[in-house]
């Protein structure tokens, strides 16, 4: 092969699907633990992640970010350090075979803006190019979920299954598609 000898200018890199092996790289232990199951407050936020003809998706990843139960973000929001007593604000899940994920929360309170609770949800997956962005809301009383067709408003809300439990099932695409977003700002603000 020839030497080069002058430099070409180089184009970013084509995106792929994310493959198999994300499922073993990411998780990590307490990962789905954002609050402890001792604490009062907290809940279980869980469900399962549906392909476009309605099958679970066996290899999805699931982040969830959130704010605290007065709706303030979280000063320890990341970390990957799990003491068992903290909450901190992010979580990482992955759904097991049959495609069900499930978190340890807290409820998150009303922001001080007036926005209804609700829960960042970040999946990853395979045969997506890109992660995808949605919200879990805990209420229906918010100026964005105006703004969302009626028919599609309702899946971007939990349903109560249970004290203390939560259910959001997030379909991928097809019949009862979830809403997904694009991200801007931080996350929590």
């Amino acid at each position: 092969m020839p030497e080069r000898t002058e430099q070409t200018a180089l184009g970013q890199t084509p995106s792929q699907t994310v493959g198999p092996f994300f499922g073993y790289a990411l998780p990590y232990d307490g990962g789905p633990n954002i609050a402890s199951r001792a604490d009062p407050a907290s809940i279980r936020l869980h469900g399962i992640v549906y392909d476009g003809a309605g099958e679970p998706v066996p290899d999805a990843i699931l982040e969830l970010w959130g704010p605290d139960a007065a709706g303030s973000p979280i000063a320890e929001r990341g970390s990957l350090h799990r003491d068992g007593y903290s909450v901190t604000g992010f979580g990482r899940a992955a759904v097991d075979r049959s495609g069900h994920y499930t978190f340890t929360t807290v409820r998150p309170g009303a922001s001080a803006d007036g926005r209804a609770p609700y829960l960042l949800v970040t999946v990853f997956a395979r045969g997506l190019l890109h992660h995808l962005f949605t919200r879990a809301y805990f209420s229906d009383d918010d100026p964005f979920l105006a703004t969302v067709a009626a028919d599609r408003r309702g899946t971007l809300l939990v349903e109560q299954d249970g004290e203390r439990s939560y259910r959001f099932d997030i379909h991928l695409q097809g019949e009862g598609e979830t809403v997904f977003l694009d991200f801007v700002g931080d996350g929590c603000g």
